[in-house]
């Protein structure tokens, strides 16, 4: 008698994923379609606590469980501080989503310091460290893991007027890569969601006619959507991407494929 297999929809029940920067922009959506999807979702946000409380309420409101835990993750003892706080309340981390960004400054190489480097490299290659390494043990302890970076199409595109984010992000994604090998064998898998330019809540001032040249660029020829960044992390989050590790998901409209 064979075995009747039924295609169950892609669900997320009872895992704990912390989403840092996700009291705005794109990794509010991802927290908001993660909570929807059954995970108890950890909120975090760097001070804005009211931002932060209001996409918990928002989750809880739509049936789903969330917590929110504040604080700055390029600390190493803030990390640890809010991992025990999610510990006390849930247990592990199963799902990692590392999107928190501080401001990113564009400028021609002659006009960078240093210190704005080493800012972008605490925010995307310190960062992922510090939060990878908390939660690993609880990972490697059940056998099943999620880590998701939030990289971005500049470093496939290479873009100008951009480098100490543009190598934070190269960055990044080596440790991604690197990550994926050392800890396949865990069942744990890492992997990333590189967005294109989507105007969130921090592009509200950028000159509309920089935002007009760049989606003519676009062959889809319309603006991503906090959404369509949110379903590639759930995807990556699921089970059934599983056999998924050390791939970088660009959700640019096919702007990099030149």
């Amino acid at each position: 008698m064979h075995e009747t297999h039924h295609l169950t929809g892609l669900r997320l029940d009872g895992k704990v994923a912390w989403v840092t920067g996700s009291s705005r922009g794109l990794g509010k959506a991802m927290a908001l379609l993660l909570g929807k999807l059954g995970a108890r979702v950890v909120v975090n946000c760097f001070s804005n606590i009211a931002q932060g409380q209001s996409v918990v309420e928002q989750i809880v409101a739509e049936g789903g469980q969330a917590l929110l835990v504040a604080g700055n993750v390029m600390s190493l003892d803030e990390v640890d501080r809010m991992a025990e706080e999610i510990e006390s309340h849930w247990g592990g981390v199963d799902i990692l989503v590392t999107n928190a960004t501080p401001p990113q400054p564009m400028k021609f190489i002659a006009d960078y310091q240093w210190e704005e480097y080493q800012s972008m490299l605490d925010a995307f290659v310190k960062s992922p460290f510090l939060l990878s390494q908390r939660v690993l043990p609880g990972m490697k302890a059940s056998k099943w893991g999620r880590i998701i970076q939030i990289t971005s199409e500049v470093f496939h595109v290479g873009m100008p007027e951009f480098s100490a984010y543009v190598s934070a992000k190269g960055g990044q994604i080596g440790w991604s890569r690197s990550m994926a090998n050392e800890l396949a064998a865990e069942g744990i898998t890492v992997n990333c969601v590189a967005p294109g330019w989507i105007p969130v809540e921090r592009h509200d001032n950028d000159p509309q006619d920089a935002k007009d040249a760049y989606v003519k660029t676009v062959p889809m020829q319309r603006w991503g959507t906090p959404d369509d960044v949110a379903w590639a992390v759930a995807w990556f989050a699921s089970e059934q991407a599983g056999f998924l590790t050390g791939q970088t998901l660009v959700v640019n409209g096919g702007r990099s494929l030149n």
